[in-house]
Order: C-alpha cells, then sequence, then structure tokens
C-alpha cells in the first residue's frame, strides 16, 4: 500500500460550500422572518426571507445531489453502518420533537382543563369527525406503508418493476394525504389562534403534515433513483432511510388519530 493510499474504510469528504453556504442561507431565511414578522410593510419585507429560502433549496439539491454521486463510490459496508446510526438518532430527534405536541396537547386537556373547571375541549369548539377524512387519511397511510414495503422487498429481490410500482403509488397515497388534510383545515369550524385546543391540534397535525411533505419529497426522489437504476440489492441505504423515515411518520398519524381525534374529540 502506497503512502497516499486511504488505510481506513471511512469516507472522509472532500471540502465544500454548501455547509457554509446553508448557514448563510439559514441567517438570511431567519433574520428576513424576523424582519417580516415585525414590520408594518410585510409582503414588501419578506425579499429577505424569500432569498434565504432560496438558496436552502438550491443547496438542499446540490448537496444532496453530491451525496447520491458519492454514495455510488465511497459508501461501503462500514459508512453504511455509520449513516443508519447516523438515521436512527435522527429518528430520535424526531420522536421528542412530537413528543413535546403531545406533552402539551394533554397537558391542556388534564391539568389546565380539569374536570368540574372547564371540559376539554373548550365550550363551543365544533371538533372535527374522526371518523370521516382523518379515518379515511388514516387507512391512506397504512396503506402506503405496505406498498413502501412492497417497493422495498422489491429492491431486496432485484425486481426493479415492483420497487418503482410500489414507490409510484406510495408517493401518490402521500400527495392523496396531503390533499385531504388541507381540504380538512379548509372546512374546519375553529381556527389556529381561538384556542389552546385549537393551537395544539393543529401544531400537532399541521407539523405532521409536513412532515409527510417531506417524507412525499424523500421518497419521489427515491422514485427517480429507482428508474434510472440507481438502487440494488445490496446498495440501497437511500432508499431504506425512506422507509424508516415513513414506517415514523405513519405511527405518529395512529398515535395523533387515536389521541387527538378521537379521545381528543370527544
Amino acid at each position: 500500500m502506497s503512502d497516499h493510499a486511504q488505510k481506513h474504510p471511512f469516507h472522509l469528504v472532500d471540502p465544500s460550500p454548501w455547509p457554509l453556504v446553508a448557514a448563510a442561507s439559514a441567517g438570511l431565511f431567519t433574520g428576513g422572518m424576523v424582519m417580516f414578522m415585525h414590520s408594518d410593510r410585510a409582503p414588501a419585507d419578506f425579499w429577505l426571507a424569500a432569498i434565504g429560502i432560496a438558496g436552502i433549496l438550491f443547496v438542499m439539491f446540490r448537496w444532496w445531489s453530491n451525496v447520491i454521486s458519492e454514495s455510488k463510490i465511497y459508501h461501503n459496508k462500514v459508512v453504511q453502518i455509520g449513516l443508519r446510526y447516523g438515521m436512527s438518532l435522527f429518528i430520535a430527534s424526531e420522536v421528542m420533537f412530537f413528543v413535546a405536541f403531545f406533552w402539551a396537547f394533554f397537558h391542556n386537556a388534564f391539568v389546565i382543563f380539569s374536570p368540574g373547571v372547564t371540559e376539554w375541549p373548550p365550550a363551543g369548539v365544533e371538533v372535527l369527525d374522526p371518523w370521516d377524512l382523518p379515518f379515511l387519511n388514516t387507512l391512506i397511510l397504512l396503506l402506503s406503508g405496505c406498498t413502501l414495503t412492497w417497493a422495498h422487498h422489491g429492491c431486496i429481490e432485484g425486481k426493479k418493476k415492483d420497487m418503482v410500482q410500489g414507490l409510484a403509488i406510495t408517493v401518490a397515497l402521500g400527495v392523496i394525504f396531503l390533499c385531504l388534510q388541507a381540504y380538512e383545515y379548509s372546512h374546519a369550524a375553529f381556527g389556529f389562534a381561538d384556542n389552546i385546543y385549537s393551537s395544539t391540534f393543529y401544531m400537532a397535525t399541521g407539523f405532521h403534515g409536513f412532515h409527510v411533505f417531506v417524507g412525499t419529497v424523500f421518497l419521489a426522489v427515491c422514485l427517480m433513483r429507482a428508474i434510472k437504476g440507481g438502487f440494488k440489492p445490496d446498495h440501497h441505504f437511500g432508499l431504506e432511510a425512506a422507509a424508516w423515515y415513513w414506517h415514523f411518520v405513519d405511527v405518529v398519524w395512529l398515535f395523533l388519530f387515536f389521541a387527538v381525534y378521537i379521545w381528543g374529540g370527544e
């Protein structure tokens, strides 16, 4: 082995401008949002935040494209173990993110709105019927979990057609879920700032909807990679990570459905 040969199996990334550009774009976005929320000319002062958003989206596209290119060469078995640990810790942090919203919901239900003082939901709130659109969305997400598992097994078994079809159906189901949730929000009888029930409801379900959007984009990228032959039976961590994330989103929705829609809507 020559003195310049790599003496370990790990991937040391090359110098990249994307961390610096990402940090600058995030700073522009947050600073622009502060200016936007404290300005009397809000629409006109959104330009700084818009530049930040554009920069973040650009960095996401270029940086993740680089990661996909690197994966074809450098993501060996040892590197993939590190990626699995990283994705596992990321999902663990997401679990705690949603714990905060469930905590807020149950805290207000059991502590602030205790029996004999008032009621939960607050009087006058016309809650959503859990067995209408929420139940339909539950079935859609559960079905999407099945189609994604079908796609994953298709990849493991080298069946490209099954993988592509499963991913396409899963992406379509994610879009349908988002459309139904937007329709539900537009017809809800309460607004975000009406009371503590509506605030916690929209925060919990809204952030879940955002995670469905992110997961749908994640899977759409996997679909394009699958069509181009970017996954192999023994080398497909990108698809595996997307599946982990999507199943996590499914489980969170089940908790939301039973806790917020059914129990919280009684």
